[in-house]
């Protein structure tokens, strides 16, 4: 099911404004004042008018269209500047790339005073679809700006009912439920011309629900196919495609279709001769490939993308190419892809090597390949490596690290014997022992009974009470004697007790397990 994300900035001018005069020092501001209200105007036969307004000025009564003279009526006090359209909308392009980078591939500028995101697949990156709009919504309003937030299946949708759903938090249109949203919103929310809308209501249709019922001949007669491709697109029958925008110097190619292709042979096909233009791009600017999206045109106007990363920069065209195809089959053809495009919308510098001939074979396993494929395949979050790191408790002596990073220098003591399997939490036992210092002779765990044959111990560890809260659970594991020992049935474990055995102050004198050894 396709979701799409129409973010609307009702003050995207004044906003913008502020945000820059904010940043000036007093004296670089040109008398402008952030407290006072702000407009934007352009010049009409002589006279000014009013583009674009903020909350302060739209709550005096100044409207857009309406002249600067009228307008000073209502606020003696406004601040007028010039509107610099060109400026709005490169920094909405700046803010589409934005969100490109952190929630979905496909998004676009939806001027003058929005973006669309098609968030298709993309709400498990933040657990839900509610996570990925909250987080929007927050990044969005901490930087200075207005908004309303709507998501819908269909752009239309989710347009409308963000700029006439007024709330404070991101509006969700549950799967299904457009037609219902849509259908009590006024007809101008179909995104018509003011003529067209205006017409309408001389006919007396007020609401979208009453076009819906009506016949559409007399109305395509009167008002042209505009209206009903308009009211289609906001009910699903008729595509609305989303066309993504990419940064100018990224290197990217494209191929489109004289017939629309389905097969995965075909996509393989293609998607090869794309990464060769691409490598040769990189190769020119000096640089490798660190992330790759492939994206699907689907002649119904939907989109659909694959992504692929490397752990190092990478223009080798045959295992960038494998990566992709290897990603294939989560491409939903529908009724064929008439275009396909490559973007590298992030790359490292990657210095010349040389190739490898028959005289000069690798040597060694290509440990970059391989570690790209387990990623792409299970995830970048599910790869990782174990390094050591300084600590004196076994369970913070342990970190995770990229697969590929470089070696901190830390190393473990190899005196000190370590088990190869930790538990996350160390477990309570029931252990029979003599104090302060013998080895437990028996112990439960999990319900059962555990009869030691042989223990070596004790290993003292004091905790790191700088890292230690207040309270007096964990003020008691500053303490711990750990034994190694092994049962009748043949099991190594690691126990240890809290406490020296003899100073009640040290610790509570429980049992625990921690681990298991090979």
């Amino acid at each position: 099911m396709r979701r799409v994300v129409s973010l609307f900035l009702p003050h995207w001018s004044t906003d913008r404004l502020r945000r820059k005069i904010a940043k000036l020092s007093p004296e670089c501001r040109d008398g402008l004042v952030l407290d006072l209200p702000l407009v934007t105007a352009v010049p009409d036969h002589g006279r000014k008018v009013i583009a674009a307004v903020d909350a302060e000025a739209k709550a005096l009564g100044v409207r857009v269209g309406m002249t600067v003279t009228k307008a000073r009526a209502f606020a003696p006090e406004l601040q007028v500047v010039d509107a610099d359209p060109e400026g709005d909308l490169q920094g909405l392009r700046d803010l589409a790339l934005w969100a490109g980078r952190r929630y979905s591939p496909f998004v676009s500028p939806d001027a003058p005073d929005g973006i669309w995101l098609d968030i298709t697949g993309c709400a498990g990156l933040f657990g839900t679809e509610k996570a990925l709009l909250k987080d929007l919504h927050r990044r969005v309003a901490a930087s200075g700006l207005a908004l309303q937030i709507a998501v819908a299946d269909t752009a239309g949708c989710a347009h409308a009912v963000a700029r006439h759903v007024p709330a404070g938090r991101p509006v969700t249109i549950e799967p299904g439920g457009h037609r219902t949203a849509i259908s009590i919103l006024p007809i101008s929310a179909l995104r018509l011309p003011g003529r067209e809308v205006e017409g309408l209501r001389k006919l007396g249709f007020e609401r979208i629900e009453q076009l819906i019922g009506a016949p559409r001949g007399p109305l395509a007669k009167r008002f042209g196919r505009e209206l009903h491709r308009r009211l289609d697109q906001a009910l699903g029958f008729v595509p609305e495609p989303i066309e993504p925008i990419y940064p100018e110097h990224l290197p990217r190619a494209r191929r489109g279709f004289m017939e629309p292709i389905a097969t995965s042979e075909a996509f393989a096909q293609v998607i090869g001769d794309l990464v060769a233009d691409v490598v040769g791009q990189l190769t020119c600017i000096g640089k490798g490939a660190r992330r790759l999206d492939c994206y699907f045109h689907r002649v119904d106007g939907h989109n659909q993308a694959i992504r692929i990363g490397t752990a190092t920069a990478s223009r080798d065209a045959g295992h960038l190419a494998k990566l992709l195809c290897a990603k294939i089959e989560t491409v939903e053809p529908g009724l064929g892809i008439e275009a396909m495009t490559l973007v590298t919308p992030l790359a490292d510098a990657l210095a010349a090597q040389q190739d490898e001939g028959l005289e000069s074979p690798r040597r060694g396993p290509n440990l970059a390949s391989l570690v790209d494929a387990l990623a792409n395949r299970f995830g970048p979050r599910s790869l990782h490596r174990a390094a050591p790191h300084a600590s004196s408790m076994p369970e913070r002596s342990i970190t995770t690290m990229p697969a590929l990073a470089k070696d901190s220098g830390a190393q473990w003591d190899d005196d000190l014997p370590r088990p190869a399997r930790m538990l996350d939490r160390p477990e309570p036992i029931d252990v029979v022992a003599l104090l302060p210092d013998d080895a437990p002779r028996l112990f439960v765990w999990r319900r059962k009974r555990y009869r030691v044959t042989r223990g070596d111990g004790p290993e003292r560890l004091h905790g790191e009470w700088w890292r230690e809260s207040g309270n007096e659970a964990d003020k008691a594991l500053i303490v711990r004697d750990y034994y190694q020992v092994e049962t009748e049935t043949g099991g190594r474990y690691w126990l240890f007790r809290l406490g020296d055995g003899v100073n009640p102050a040290t610790g509570t004198m429980r049992w625990f397990i921690h681990g298991a050894f090979a």
